[in-house]
């Protein structure tokens, strides 16, 4: 049987999805779930094609490198270690070759959405022309405990 990860519900607005994280990268899994609940927002990319990104400074996670991309699908999220640029969270809605103002990098793939795919592009659409986003993050309820 296969290994499960966690699920998580995240909410923008009216906008409701459903994801899980994977278990190929359980360091990264493990850093982003310790940060539930929690309350962020999303901005546009500016340099990766259609996606949407939560930045997180310099914080540093210590994060080993883990089913590393720079091609996410729509639907997945990658967790930049920091390094060359600033510590982030992407999520692709739409094509996305993952990259900063000093030029390419990867991120882990530590999750990937599973539900709610369809209204991405909507949520990257409020991104681009309305800015930055409400998202709240929380354990799906099926998961155990939530908000």
């Amino acid at each position: 049987m296969a290994e499960r990860g966690v699920r998580l519900r995240l909410v923008s607005n009216d906008l409701e999805f459903v994801a899980e994280t994977r278990p190929d990268a359980p360091h990264s899994a493990a850093a982003f779930l310790a940060l539930l609940p929690w309350e962020t927002q999303l901005v546009h990319v500016r340099w990766s094609g259609e996606g949407v990104w939560i930045p997180l400074g310099e914080s540093d996670f210590a994060l080993p490198w883990e089913n590393p991309t720079r091609y996410p699908a729509p639907g997945d999220m990658l967790f930049y270690p920091g390094g060359y640029s600033e510590t982030e969270i992407l999520l692709a809605y739409g094509p996305c070759s993952f990259a900063s103002k000093l030029g390419p990098i990867a991120g882990n793939h530590f999750m990937s959405l599973g539900e709610g795919l369809e209204q991405l592009p909507e949520l990257g659409r409020r991104c681009l022309w309305q800015g930055a986003q409400p998202l709240f993050i929380t354990t799906h309820p099926t998961t155990g405990a939530s908000r």
